[in-house]
């Protein structure tokens, strides 16, 4: 199995406002390009695109080829549980949404301190390993979102797990909140297989400040800058997928172009991503990857991750020099459709999803001052 996963959570959308319109006909041309070259690992989830993404699995590849020419994984996250009845309900929503008989892969979703003890109470992961019995789920798995120790101690716990998703990048590799590396070295050690999520960070890593693009266009002219963080995931040895959230036929065409005959970094390419995660951390404002759990369930539909986007790009601007730039322009377009960051009511529920442990109520404070005072 080859190791690019198409991740359903960032496709293209048709009014960038509303998550729910997916450009189909484009992601169909994306699905086709990616079958053809052999690829065959689709990533959703219940929540992702507004809950629209299974639906969407459905119209651009469960319709189109045959089942056992693709693999599907899907997710079970805990925010959306009230009752141990509510994990049967959505599982069973999660089929007819998608139109298949069983999932290969489904992952007890988003594991944090607080989710993961709810999972205990219901005992999800009994749930999910009788979903495997009855032929339903092929491999159970769990996504997962906070620190080593808390990992080390789930697969202890149920060593009947038999994959983690975890988010792994060059950036995050040493990062004290996210850890990607001790996280990675805990399935080492159970002896799981890991599938990455994020190894681009949102988008992040695929528009580096201008002399990291330097470095990388230096040691390799011909290759995009995303494709460095992409092969830098899938060159560990215990890596099985790496799911990348595409969300153009562009960014398709440039991940198969690589990942095809794919070919690990060298030691001396290694070093080379750190020397570019050294660049990026010294000029990033907000960490976000704009996975978008936090506006589920904002009360005041703050695009958060739009705004913290247009926060980064103004932080890297010369304000002093320029006196403005796009970004005011954008954050004033997306104001008026929604909300605006000042408008937050520090409900806290944003900051209780974020996989990223941003302290969003304050950031939001930031954007505000910086977009509405100018």
């Amino acid at each position: 199995m080859k190791k690019l996963g198409f991740g359903l959570m960032r496709l293209p959308q048709l009014d960038a406002a509303d998550p729910k319109s997916i450009d189909i006909e484009q992601v169909k041309k994306m699905v086709d390009i990616f079958m053809e070259k052999g690829f065959t690992y689709f990533d959703t989830a219940w929540m992702y695109h507004g809950f629209a993404s299974e639906k969407a699995v459905k119209e651009v590849l469960v319709d189109r080829y045959p089942r056992e020419s693709y693999t599907l994984a899907t997710k079970l996250h805990a925010m959306f549980l009230k009752t141990p009845e509510d994990m049967d309900e959505i599982f069973n929503a999660q089929l007819e949404n998608t139109g298949v008989e069983y999932f290969d892969y489904y992952l007890l979703h988003g594991l944090i301190k607080g989710s993961y003890g709810k999972m205990e109470k219901y005992d999800a992961f009994s749930w999910a390993m009788d979903k495997k019995e009855k032929g339903l789920v092929k491999s159970v798995g769990i996504s997962f979102h906070d620190n080593a120790a808390l990992l080390d101690e789930i697969l202890t716990k149920h060593p009947e797990i038999e994959f983690v998703q975890i988010q792994l990048n060059y950036l995050d590799w040493d990062s004290e909140w996210i850890q990607s590396r001790k996280c990675y070295e805990v399935c080492e050690k159970h002896g799981k297989p890991v599938v990455v999520m994020e190894p681009v960070k949102g988008g992040t890593l695929a528009s580096v400040p201008e002399q990291a693009e330097e470095l990388l266009k230096a040691a390799e002219p011909d290759l995009s800058i995303p494709s460095w963080a992409v092969r830098f995931a899938a060159s560990l040895d215990n890596v099985m997928m790496v799911l990348s959230g595409m969300s153009s036929l562009e960014q398709m065409q440039d991940n198969v172009s690589y990942m095809e005959e794919f070919q690990p970094l060298t030691d001396e390419e290694n070093e080379l991503c750190f020397k570019v995660a050294e660049i990026i951390n010294s000029q990033i404002a907000v960490p976000c990857t704009a996975c978008s759990y936090c506006t589920d369930g904002c009360p005041k539909q703050i695009p958060i991750p739009q705004y913290f986007s247009l926060y980064n790009e103004l932080m890297r601007e010369d304000l002093e020099q320029k006196g403005w730039t796009a970004s005011f322009n954008s954050y004033n377009y997306l104001a008026k459709k929604s909300a605006k960051a000042s408008e937050c009511i520090g409900c806290g529920q944003c900051e209780a999803m974020c996989p990223q442990h941003l302290q969003i109520v304050e950031l939001l404070k930031d954007v505000a001052e910086r977009f509405e005072n100018n």
